[in-house]
């Protein structure tokens, strides 16, 4: 779900809601070798259950995905701040 942006700050232009997929989006492996190092295998293996309705995609990414995209600033509080720029790399949509 894609909310207004808030009054407090205009570095974003959506907040996208982060939940629990019903079922996680295959990441690509391009995708997982960038994030070593970035968060360990616990935190990178919870993320990969998660999703965002992208709106700059309109479509349900995986939040690994979401959080390499050019477009991401924050995540906050079980929101993602996007920039709403250019999305993810086509390839990594599977």
């Amino acid at each position: 779900m894609v909310m207004p942006k808030a009054h407090l700050s205009a570095d974003y232009k959506f907040e996208v809601k982060v939940f629990e997929a019903t079922k996680p989006k295959r990441i690509p492996k391009e995708v997982s070798v960038q994030l070593k190092g970035v968060a360990g295998p616990k935190a990178i293996a919870r993320m990969k259950k998660e999703s965002v309705d992208c709106p700059v995609e309109k479509a349900e990414v995986g939040f690994l995905v979401c959080f390499l995209c050019p477009s991401f600033i924050r995540r906050v509080s079980g929101q993602v701040h996007c920039a709403g720029g250019q999305g993810p790399p086509k390839e990594w949509l599977l």
